[in-house]
């Protein structure tokens, strides 16, 4: 049971797998079913083994996972948690990429997709091709990361839901770097097209809409000033009810509108999110956990390694405000 379980730093140090993924290697999820503890993976389990709440009016301070040896062997991995949930809530690649993948290596190569002729073909013609193949050269995985520094001092008394929301703030500052990298990729080398003004109209809408040719555009990606002059339109405004109860934003024409805070040029991103981007993860969110239990919270880095590759070169657009 979750109560015998003893734990020990090597839990972190598990090859490919992060703290509750090798302490479920021990203690079970199925091993719970149909008890009260159903609900709850390994790291919550002990959780509440040390009686730590981590939210809720009853939350204990941060100095509660330092009571025992065993329970400060939890504090990294509640780090790790917390970071991983703000960069997971504050992403938009679930929304931009078509697949995800995982790789052991620092770069990986990319398949792209190729159509050439017309599906109507005359009795005894050459077919026409779609061809697939290896992308000219490996994309490297790059390292996003950041530091928190802070001490144990200026920490211990603060509740531990408290020093979350840091540290989903931390997480959402990762997010934000690599969504600007996967739409710096799709826009890379895609057919690009001007709006008819400065500012854009629904007729630039509606034409941008059309220019994937064999494609269908699912989402624009686009910054946040762009993203204000969308709504202000006229035709927008039936619009703002999906928005009250999805949290997303569509034209008319059921295309999704996404804002990418970190985009320097003004523009707007078009793509078929089924067809258009691949992300390799080389790393999951990690952290330091033996500097971080040695030094006692001197400092908290976390990081993510991943690289996005165009799968077919006709499923993104871009189009600019004129001049």
């Amino acid at each position: 049971m979750y109560e015998d379980i003893r734990l020990e730093k090597s839990l972190y140090n598990v090859n490919g797998k992060t703290f509750t993924q090798a302490l479920t290697e021990l203690d079970p999820d199925e091993n719970y079913a149909s008890t009260e503890l159903a609900g709850l993976d390994a790291f919550e389990r002990q959780l509440k083994r040390f009686d730590i709440k981590v939210s809720g009016k009853d939350c204990d301070r941060v100095e509660k996972f330092f009571v025992s040896t065993q329970s400060a062997l939890l504090f990294p991995e509640f780090i790790r948690r917390s970071i991983k949930q703000g960069l997971d809530e504050c992403s938009i690649l679930d929304d931009i990429t078509a697949a995800k993948g995982y790789t052991d290596g620092i770069d990986f190569r990319g398949i792209t997709i190729s159509k050439a002729g017309s599906e109507v073909t005359e009795q005894g013609a050459q077919l026409s091709a779609t061809s697939v193949a290896l992308a000219g050269e490996a994309t490297a995985a790059k390292k996003y990361a950041r530091k928190l520094s802070v001490t144990y001092e200026a920490i211990r008394k603060q509740r531990i839901e408290a020093l979350a929301v840091v540290l989903r703030s931390l997480g959402c500052d990762i997010a934000r770097a690599v969504d600007l990298e996967a739409v710096n990729t799709l826009a890379k080398g895609a057919a690009s097209s001007n709006m008819a003004g400065e500012k854009v109209t629904y007729a630039d809408l509606a034409a941008f809409w059309s220019k994937l040719s064999g494609y269908d555009m699912t989402t624009i990606v686009t910054t946040p000033a762009i993203m204000a002059d969308i709504l202000a339109l006229d035709e927008m405004k039936y619009c703002v009810s999906d928005f009250m109860t999805s949290g997303k934003v569509k034209t008319p024409y059921g295309v999704t509108i996404i804002k990418c805070a970190g985009m320097e040029t003004e523009q707007m991103v078009g793509i078929d999110s089924k067809n258009a981007l691949e992300a390799v993860f080389a790393t999951d969110v990690c952290i330091d956990s033996d500097r971080l239990l040695s030094t006692q919270c001197e400092e908290i880095s976390c990081s993510v390694m991943v690289g996005f590759s165009k799968i077919a070169t006709g499923a993104a657009a871009v189009m600019k405000p004129a001049g």
